[in-house]
C-alpha cells in the first residue's frame, strides 16, 4: 500500500468515498438526496482544503484505489507567554473500505499519520471515535479522555 497526501486527482474518489462512508452507518441520510448536489458541496470543500496549509488528506492506495484515509485539520492555539504554541490537530473522516477492514490497513495508514504528527511536534491529535471504533483507536494508542463542552444551535 503506497500512503500518501491526496492531490486533485483524488477528488472523484474521496467524494465517493465520504457519500459510502455516510450512506454505511446512516443509510436514511441518502434519502431524497442527490448524489450530484453532494458531490459538487464535498468537491468545493475539497478542492478548498486541499489548496489550504490547514488540512491535510492522507490515503492509503491500492493499484490507483484509494482503499483508506483520514483527515487532518490543524487547530492553531492562541500563544501563551513563555511557552512554545504549537497546534493541535483534529483527526476525521477516518475510513477504511470493507474489503481491507481488519486486515491493518488503517492501523498502517494511522500510524504514519501518527509519526507525522509527532515529527511536526503538534500538541495532540484529538477524534470523536464512533462506537464501533474505540477499540481501533485503543489498539493504536488512543485514550479516552473527558468529553468537551459543547453548545447546538
Amino acid at each position: 500500500m503506497e500512503i500518501r497526501l491526496a492531490n486533485n486527482g483524488d477528488i472523484d474518489q474521496l467524494i465517493k468515498m465520504r457519500w459510502d462512508f455516510t450512506l454505511e452507518d446512516y443509510p436514511e441520510m441518502g434519502d431524497g438526496v442527490e448524489y450530484s448536489s453532494f458531490e459538487k458541496e464535498c468537491r468545493g470543500f475539497l478542492e478548498t482544503a486541499m489548496d489550504s496549509r490547514q488540512w491535510f488528506i492522507w490515503i492509503g492506495e491500492i493499484n490507483g484505489e484509494i482503499v483508506s484515509h483520514i483527515y487532518i485539520e490543524l487547530i492553531n492555539k492562541v500563544p501563551r507567554p513563555g511557552r512554545v504554541t504549537n497546534p493541535f490537530a483534529y483527526m476525521t473522516n477516518v475510513f477504511t473500505v470493507p474489503e481491507y477492514r481488519g486486515k491493518g490497513t488503517g492501523s498502517k495508514l494511522l500510524s504514519l499519520v501518527n509519526e507525522w504528527a509527532e515529527e511536526k511536534k503538534f500538541e495532540f491529535i484529538i477524534v470523536w471515535p464512533s462506537d464501533a471504533s474505540v477499540e481501533f483507536y485503543g489498539r493504536n494508542g488512543y485514550t479516552l479522555c473527558k468529553e468537551p463542552m459543547e453548545k447546538h444551535f
